[in-house]
């Protein structure tokens, strides 16, 4: 997650461990008393005969022929540009879009559900895999792109004296989305060995989506991959408590030999009491994502005849007149808040209060901001931005430096002990190497762990044939930076040296690395914070007397947040890849296409939508292209208004402590709700319209999830509905407001 993107919560609980079969076999049990004749302990035969079902397991799955179907890339195209436009339409409006991998399998499953007569074989867990993955490549495009930050602020706020504004035809704005969909999808494969497979990390929405993907398709709670692990007492715990929390599970334990049981709707002709019952629940949860999806749909196009519901003035009409404190009461926004879960939106609340309910008061009352509190100019409005971007900033600096630092910290003097011994025995370049194995596939040779003792630790890996070859990466790589180059000398001509191109790639792959860590132990992708730190980086190597340096600050930023939201994307539909057995080749062909053809649309939506609708205006307020804009005229020099700086020095000194303690509490599991900078500079930037309908959504989930203990699946499929609708009607209401269809 980030200012620009909200993941799904894996709240839920997940199968991490298998039972023991009830009998191994004569031949089995022989073999096991020959070896603990042999002295083998009995926790090493568990390992060995979870290591060999797991890889089994793997093999089985990855072999399927589901893994990548036309059928399934088709299905996964279509739901994505729904999300797609859902995405940009609000994204425009309050900076923040969805990635809905949840909600992209869920609608998977019905659509197939819905036709399981019709098809021939049956869609299977590793087929839904491919269309989650899919469907996300195409819909977060709005973001990576930048149709929802760094465009509109080229294309309507640069001021004449930038160079501005700087208007592209369509073909220039795909051509540019073409340049930057690629190259952060194939970072994330070099990555996937070490993050995933060796250091187990968790990637809460990717596992969250393999368990809601295993739960759709009646998979056994027994059934998945183990964590391989040492010790009997260990296995026996695990095996004891096959419900653990997403937050501590990494992996699921084999299937038997036989191939995934499907359940009959998808092909059987006969069923028992319990698939009747299945199906009758599952056709109940199929009507409540209708219901949901129909009541959004009619509130969206309710809304167009009567715009006044989207400032209803709750606490009273002086405060929503001059203050601007007024609910949105959009279903679309309360299913954001119920996928965001109550932390992100109560911090999201809290940024709310401190920036419209104290700043926004106390810099009018002052004369610091003179102008209409709506005024991103002279108002406080746009001066609250400053502050938002301050505390972004600290948490982002801190987080990411924590990052790096963790393992010098932790490790202490055995880190440099083993880096040294590594760096003399194979040299230090080979720290930095990517080492091709004899199979084909990218191996990342750790000096933090030897590598005759990693083996020992790593988990069973899909088959070599089904891992995306060192040749394959290196070629894709190569061509993906070429493109990029190319693209952005296309679209933007001597405006953008070929230099500082390369320089923002060069930079995107290395806070991409810090990006994906991020989200594998947090589930937040600080790619706002990312491009910030890029752009502070072009205001120290970019003259500020350059008559473009605006435009090479904000491009570069959006290089570098294309490339570590690509990469995030894809680990995360890599984890639950790999949780559901899925092929990772299959994956990454499935997320290139999703990618490019998620560009094209993107493009058309964004122009679509900027061409009927006044932007920044009464329905797209662009909050994040104002912040792009400020933080590029910041770091280029320019000045701030009156007594800016010291408040923006005062909340990031504060966010610099609470970050800390937030990240000395979650290394300790004793903090959980420390504001997270992020979600209150979020909260901050936007009006208070949009905050409060995703806290009464975030509220939902706490009180269903938390307080009631009741299974996530309802409200998520209860979100999906809500934000699909809207997202879907305003299609139509882009069609009313283009033929001029009067408002009431």
């Amino acid at each position: 997650m980030a200012s620009g993107e909200g993941h799904a919560r894996g709240g839920s609980s997940i199968a991490t461990a298998a039972k023991q079969q009830d009998t191994l076999g004569d031949e089995t049990a022989l073999d096991d008393a020959d070896a603990a004749e042999d002295g083998q302990s009995e926790s090493s035969l568990l390992r060995t005969r979870q290591r060999s079902e797991a890889e089994g397991f793997l093999t089985d799955q990855a072999n399927q022929e589901q893994n990548f179907t036309l059928r399934g890339v088709l299905v996964g195209l279509v739901i994505g540009v729904v999300i797609c436009f859902s995405n940009t339409y609000f994204g425009l409006q309050t900076g923040w879009v969805s990635g809905m991998t949840m909600p992209a399998a869920l609608i998977g499953f019905t659509y197939f559900k819905a036709i399981a007569r019709w098809i021939d074989y049956p869609f299977t867990p590793v087929e839904n895999v491919l269309v989650q993955t899919v469907a996300g490549a195409v819909g977060t495009m709005p973001l990576g792109c930048g149709f929802v930050g760094v465009m509109p602020a080229l294309n309507f706020l640069m001021t004449t004296k930038e160079n501005g504004p700087l208007i592209l035809s369509t073909w220039k704005l795909m051509v540019w989305a073409l340049g930057l969909c690629f190259f952060g999808v194939v970072i994330a494969v070099p990555l996937r060995r070490q993050v995933i497979i060796r250091e187990r990390l968790k990637f809460p929405s990717g596992t969250a989506t393999a368990l809601m993907i295993g739960v759709l398709h009646g998979r056994p709670q027994d059934n998945g991959l183990t964590k391989v692990e040492s010790g009997m007492d260990t296995f026996k715990r695990r095996s004891q408590d096959v419900s653990r929390s997403a937050s501590n599970i990494a992996r699921i334990s084999p299937q038997q030999a036989s191939p995934p049981q499907v359940p009959a709707s998808f092909g059987g002709s006969s069923k028992s009491a319990e698939e009747q019952n299945d199906q009758d629940e599952w056709k109940a949860k199929i009507r409540q994502l209708i219901y949901a999806f129909a009541m959004s749909a009619a509130y969206t196009l309710f809304s167009y005849f009567i715009p006044q519901v989207h400032n209803i003035p709750i606490f009273g009409i002086p405060l929503a007149q001059k203050w601007l404190w007024t609910l949105n009461p959009s279903p679309a926004y309360v299913g954001q808040g119920i996928i965001m879960g109550p932390a992100t939106t109560l911090h999201m609340l809290l940024g709310a209060i401190l920036g419209w309910g104290v700043l926004s008061p106390l810099s009018k009352s002052k004369g610091w901001a003179p102008g209409p509190v709506d005024d991103w100019t002279h108002g406080s409005k746009g001066w609250i931005v400053w502050i938002s971007l301050a505390v972004m900033l600290a948490d982002s600096v801190i987080s990411l430096g924590w990052l790096v630092l963790r393992p010098v910290i932790f490790r202490g003097p055995e880190y440099f002990m083993r880096s040294r011994q590594y760096v003399r025995d194979h040299g230090f370049k080979s720290i930095l190497r990517l080492e091709n194995s004899s199979k084909g596939a990218y191996t990342m040779i750790s000096p933090i762990e030897p590598a005759s003792k990693q083996s020992d630790f790593e988990e069973p890996d899909a088959p070599p044939n089904h891992l995306v070859s060192t040749r394959m990466t290196s070629l894709t790589f190569v061509v993906s930076i070429i493109v990029c180059v190319v693209a952005v000398k296309i679209v933007f001509g001597n405006l953008v040296p070929v230099t500082s191109t390369l320089l923002a790639i060069l930079l995107a792959l290395l806070l991409s690395l810090m990006g994906v860590r991020a989200l594998g132990e947090t589930d937040l992708n600080p790619v706002s914070g990312i491009s910030k730190l890029t752009q502070l980086f072009f205001a120290l190597v970019t003259p500020s007397s350059s008559p473009n340096a605006i435009t090479i600050n904000l491009l570069a930023g959006a290089v570098s947040e294309a490339g570590a939201l690509q990469a995030g994307d894809m680990m995360q539909d890599l984890k639950t890849g790999h949780l559901m057995g899925a092929a990772p080749d299959a994956q990454f062909y499935g997320q290139m296409i999703g990618s490019a053809a998620g560009a094209m649309v993107s493009a058309l939506v964004y122009r679509l939508y900027t061409s009927v609708y006044e932007v920044p205006g009464g329905m797209f307020q662009v909050p994040t292209a104002y912040v792009w804009i400020f933080t590029a005229r910041l770091v280029t020099g320019q000045g701030l208004p009156e007594m800016v700086w010291q408040f923006a020095l005062a909340f990031g000194s504060v966010w610099v402590v609470l970050t800390i303690v937030r990240i000395w509490g979650k290394d300790k599991d004793r903090i959980g709700w420390v504001p997270g900078g992020i979600a209150v500079a979020v909260g901050m930037y936007n009006v208070p319209s949009f905050t409060l309908a995703r806290t009464v959504g975030g509220i939902m989930n706490w009180y269903w999830s938390s307080y009631r203990q009741k299974e996530e699946t309802p409200v998520i499929i209860l979100a999906s509905g809500l934000i699909l609708g809207e997202g879907v009607m305003s299609i139509v209401n882009l069609i009313l407001t283009s033929i001029d269809v009067p408002h009431l």
